[in-house]
This record gives structure tokens, sequence and C-alpha cells, in this order.
């Protein structure tokens, strides 16, 4: 039985009424609550609007924050007041609503209180989120967005059974306990999917060390300087660079994401022939911020920060760039200190120790390395296809939980009524 044939069962033909909010609550307005007044050692639980965007959903069952702001200088809550933000940097941040369970909260400015009567809270918050898009045809502001009670309140909210108050809040109940159904089922998927991915990623780095631990004898620790040279692009000036253009130029901020500054293929072409630059396999590696991540050069073109980010010029003869690639992923950098932030110098790469196995036999160890590179490989797809499957599945799993409760709040509406 689908959701909808549930609703018009639950109805069983009763009338619904259409009810602008402002004849089933009234407004109130939070009183300053300044951050610095936030304290785990409070005495009193606390909402600062801010968290109505980052804690809290349709439904506030524990509240997370507490202060010692005196009582007489705050508005307290009752159950079943909804809270909206009335100002934000963004719109939609507006379109929101939590139902409070508890008495007696302090509740900070910019939190529109809607003190509930004849309409359970749950309900209600539930509905306002349903309807984001006309919730932002009211908001109104350029660079600061607000929200108005004396515009909220012209929103029409369906009131099943008016003239039956207790049949009314039984059906709303209802609707909200199959929403609340559906959100723990979200929820406990979604913490089944985190743990398991917790877990691989833990059994993916057990296997790894595990596979880049040899015996002693087994093994010839060399230095990355043995191996090959440090290398690292030319300086590149902040003239030269643009928002805008045809290569890539990777900064140490925007290393392994997303460019922010280009350069002209002129210049690509001249510095790419003139100096230093890494070949397809060959593992990039951040020199500052956070140390030691990687990267391993596809060969697209792109330009890279000079002394930032950098390589081991490599032949392979020795080393195989991937296995190199994995070990760094369990490198003990030496790290120095440079000015405020950490550095790893040229210096620190060259003494880098790498085990080699079976180094009285190159062919010999070439092959192991590419017999570990090969396990960690498939270690390193199956744990980044659930890293990447984890967020599809939560999106699918929150559309399929929307369509739901789009369903529950289909309610028949005459066509006179524009909401």
């Amino acid at each position: 039985m689908s959701e909808l044939s549930y609703l018009e069962k639950l109805l069983d033909g009763a009338e619904v009424e259409w009810v602008a909010l402002n004849k089933l609550a009234t407004f109130l307005k939070g009183k300053s609550l300044p951050k610095e007044k936030i304290t785990p050692d409070g005495n009193r639980y606390c909402i600062h609007y801010g968290e109505l965007f980052t804690h809290y959903g349709p439904i506030i069952d524990k509240v997370c924050s507490k202060t010692n702001q005196a009582i007489n200088e705050s508005i307290l809550s009752e159950k079943n007041d909804v809270l909206m933000p009335t100002s934000d940097v963004t719109p939609r941040g507006l379109a929101t609503a939590s139902c409070i369970q508890e008495s007696g909260v302090i509740l900070g400015g910019d939190i529109l209180i809607i003190r509930c009567s004849g309409v359970d809270g749950r309900y209600l918050s539930n509905f306002i989120i349903n309807n984001k898009k006309k919730i932002l045809q009211m908001v109104k502001g350029s660079t600061v967005y607000h929200l108005y009670a004396k515009d909220i309140g012209k929103l029409l909210i369906p009131i099943p059974c008016p003239n039956n108050p207790e049949k009314s809040l039984a059906i709303q109940s209802e609707i909200v306990r199959i929403l609340d159904k559906f959100t723990a089922l979200t929820a406990e998927l979604t913490a089944e999917l985190t743990a398991e991915l917790s877990m691989r990623k833990k059994q993916y780095n057990y296997y790894r060390d595990q596979l880049l631990s040899f015996k002693e004898g087994e093994v010839e620790w060399k230095a990355l300087g043995e191996i090959g040279e440090v290398r690292m692009c030319k300086r590149i000036l902040k003239s030269q660079t643009s928002s805008e253009g045809e290569i890539p130029f990777y900064k140490i901020g925007t290393f392994g994401k997303e460019p922010d500054s280009y350069i002209s293929r002129k210049l690509f072409n001249e510095f790419k022939e003139k100096y230093s630059y890494p070949k397809v396999g060959e593992v990039l590696i951040s020199a500052s911020g956070t140390i030691g991540r990687t990267v391993i050069f596809d060969g697209r073109e792109s330009y890279f920060q000079d002394s930032n980010i950098v390589w081991i010029e490599n032949n392979e003869k020795i080393v195989l760039n991937k296995y190199l690639f994995y070990f760094y992923k369990i490198a003990k950098w030496g790290i120095s200190e440079g000015g405020t932030i950490k550095r790893l110098y040229n210096d620190n790469l060259r003494k880098l120790m790498i085990p080699v196995p079976f180094p009285d036999s190159p062919e010999r160890s070439l092959v192991e390395q590419q017999k570990i590179v090969k396990l960690l490989d498939k270690f390193d797809a199956l744990t980044n296809s659930i890293t990447e499957g984890l967020p599809r599945e939560i999106e699918l799993r929150q559309k399929q939980y929307e369509y739901y409760r789009d369903l529950l709040f289909s309610f028949p509406k005459p066509e006179t009524i524009s909401n």
C-alpha cells in the first residue's frame, strides 16, 4: 500500500481545511545569545540560531549547547514550539524549521519562535521543510537575507478534521510517526555504511602495512636520494596566473583538488621544455601544508607550484613509482619547522629510507614490487568504491524519504487556494 493511499485511508473522507499559520500560532523572537556565552559548563540548555542550520532537523529531542546567561535576559522555549532562523547570508538556510520537545531552553536572537495551538509542532516543522520553495519566496534581502513573522504567518497549513481537534492531532501525529520512521531508517543505513567504510579502511591499512613490512635480510633499505633526484617545476609568479586560462596551475591549497589558477599555453610550453616536468606515473608530493599528500601524475597538461609540490625523478630500474606511492602513505617524514608552518625540505626527501625487496636481483625485486602493488590496488579500489558509493546511497535514501514526505503532505487542496 502506497503512502498516498495510506493518507487517504487515514483521512477516511474527512475534511481538510487550509488555515493561515497566523491563525494557528503566535510569534515571538529570541533574545541575543552571543557565541562567547555558550559554554559546556553552563547551567541551562540553549540554542543559538546558527545551530538550526548545522545541528538540528525537524524535531529537537536533545539540545546540545549550554549557557550561563540569566533567565531574565532570555526567552525560554515551550514544548511544541517551532523554531526558524530569521537571517542568513544565503537564502536557502532560512527554509528550515525545528520543533523543540523541551521547555525552558534559552532561545537566542535571530530565532523566530512559532508557538503553536491546535497544530502539532512536529507536523508543522515537517510541513515547512517540505515547502522550501514557498518559504524561499518570502525571504527578503540581498547581502543578508531575512524571514519575517508577518510573511511566514501567511503560509497556509493543511489541517485535517478541523472540527474534531482530537482526531486532527491524531492524524498529524501519525504522519509525524511515519516520517520519523523513514528518518530513523535513513540514519541507520548511513551509520551502517559509514561503519563498513571505516572497517574497510582499517582492513586496507592493516594489509598495506603488512605488505610493506619485511623481515630482516629480505630487503635493503635505500635512501630516496639513491633512487632518483628531487624535482620541482619552475617558479610561477602571481602576475603570470589568471582565474581562467588554458593550463591549470596547482598550488598547495588546490593540490589534488580543482584548480583556481591558470597559466598560458605559451608559458607552459616554454617552461616544460626548459625546466623539470614530471613524467606520467611519477608521484607528486606535497611539501607544505598537509605534508606527504600524494598524487600520481596522469600526464594531463598542468603545472605545479615550485617547492610546495615536488617529485622524485625515477626511471623505475630500482623501484616502481606505484610502489613508492603506497610506501609514501606510511612514510614517517622527517619534518622541519619552516617559519610558522611545517615543511618537507629536499634533504628530508633524499634521506627517506625505502625498503627494496630482493636487492641482489633487480628483476625479481620489480616482480615482487608489482605483486605488492597489484594487491594494494585491489584493496584501494574496494575502499574507493565504498567511499564513492556511500554519498550516492545516502542521497538516494534522502530522495526516497522526500518522495514519501511529499505524498504524506499531498492533502486535497481547493483550487481557489494558492499557497
